[in-house]
């Protein structure tokens, strides 16, 4: 298929897409020139709503006009701010209202929740994560084994990819889990892998967890706003995530943390902080803390506000557009890009994200079959031709076409733009 056919075909799937007023929702980057960039990068920071910059702007006017009284007066209180956000992140997370909070970042929930289920005893003090984790969730992980005086390279089972593949299947942590599952306290896994973009049966792995006598947590960071979630009825322990990949939120914005309504801070150890403190006597100042119900009783302290107002702006978008239509525009928009790079590109391209719909989100990552100095000067070319995608060492090239403001188009400028970087013609 020629360019300019495929082209033809990408503008018919835009207009027929039931979706696509919601770019307008969005600021779209421009380069020096002020000409629209071709933005494939949600998967490292989603784009800007429209309405966030208002909505931020309110809150600095509200601060400005009314100072401490902001937070019980105004457009929306702040001392309620984080309460709001909670419903539409439940219908995100398939969870209930209790069972979700939003808060500090994605590292510090981490922490929080794994001083709380991560509760080593004797031989059973094991954590296992994927070989090749998101350096934080490690470092996280790692020196909270040293914080109970373990030591990581024993007490830490980083499980890796079988030998020649580039994904973990979850076959091969049940086995790991049959096998060594008497010595394992936790099972830290990811919703989406960052690097390959494989997704994960959540339910699956909770099970096998579980069957073992272990905690189950997950980080959602590449999952949340790219694929439908059941974290209550997988029975998942607890989860955390970002919210400025594809929920928008903006650089470092407000985190996210779930847990399920099984537990409670009132039985559980763990850290305290007067935000978590039971909203109904919290003002009293008592000394004793006394938690909020559900996951709110892991809060620390009050919600940043200027942080916290474009993830508003966010949600309310995918209320709008419900995560399942999203899901099935995802689906397609990646059936064709894999389908271009594997008709185009296959001796240049190796594609080491799954193919099966299930095992996918919005990400594609490519691996560059000739190496790390062409694939930087692939990727060098792509960014001069306005193709807004990111690279990760050594050789892998991602791109994430995310429903919410990418159009079908968007497909076919970055294969013609692979076309012209990769000097296939």
């Amino acid at each position: 298929m020629s360019i300019e056919s495929l082209y033809r075909e990408t503008q018919a799937l835009d207009e027929r897409d039931a979706l696509a007023h919601l770019r307008d929702a969005f600021v779209l980057p421009v380069n020096a020139q002020g000409q629209t960039l071709t933005y494939l990068c949600g998967h490292s920071l989603g784009l800007a709503p429209r309405a966030a910059r208002t909505l931020v702007d309110q809150e600095l006017s509200t601060w400005e006009a009314l100072g401490v009284q902001g937070h019980h007066e105004g457009p929306r209180p702040w001392i309620d701010y984080a309460e709001a956000l909670r419903p539409a992140l439940a219908r995100l997370t398939g969870a209930s209202v209790d069972e979700v909070v939003a808060m500090n970042g994605l590292s510090v929930n981490l922490h929080l929740l794994m001083a709380s289920f991560y509760r080593p005893q004797g031989r059973r003090h094991r954590i296992v994560i994927e070989a090749g984790a998101f350096p934080s969730d490690r470092h996280a992980v790692a020196s909270q084994l040293q914080w109970h005086g373990l030591d990581p390279d024993e007490a830490l089972i980083e499980l890796h990819a079988a030998p020649g593949s580039d994904l973990t299947e979850e076959a091969t942590l049940e086995a790991l889990l049959e096998t060594q599952g008497e010595q394992i306290a936790m099972v830290l896994w990811p919703g989406v892998q960052y690097l390959t973009g494989q997704a994960f049966d959540l339910p699956r792995i909770v099970a096998a967890a579980h069957r073992a006598g272990a905690m189950c947590g997950f980080d959602l960071a590449h999952a949340i706003g790219n694929l439908p979630l059941s974290l209550h009825d997988a029975q998942a322990d607890f989860a955390v995530w970002c919210s400025y990949k594809y929920l928008n939120s903006g650089p470092g914005a407000i985190a996210g943390a779930f847990v399920h309504s099984r537990h409670s801070r009132a039985t559980l150890p763990g850290l305290a902080g007067w935000w978590g403190h039971d909203p109904a006597t919290r003002f009293r100042m008592e000394p004793q803390f006394i938690p909020a119900s559900g996951a709110a009783a892991w809060q620390l302290s009050n919600p940043p506000i200027l942080s916290a107002a474009p993830l508003i702006a966010s949600l309310a978008l995918f209320d709008e557009a419900g995560i399942e239509r999203l899901r099935q525009k995802s689906l397609a928009m990646n059936a064709l890009l894999r389908r271009e790079v594997t008709l185009r590109f296959a001796e240049a391209l190796q594609c080491i994200t799954p193919p099966e719909p299930q095992r996918q989100g919005c990400q594609l990552s490519l691996r560059v079959r000739a190496g790390r100095d062409t694939g930087r000067r692939v990727f060098d070319t792509l960014q001069r031709l306005g193709i807004v995608g990111d690279w990760r060492e050594p050789d892998v090239l991602r791109f994430a076409p995310v429903p919410m403001y990418n159009r079908f188009d968007d497909i076919a400028r970055l294969i013609q733009a692979l076309d012209q970087a990769l000097n296939l013609r």
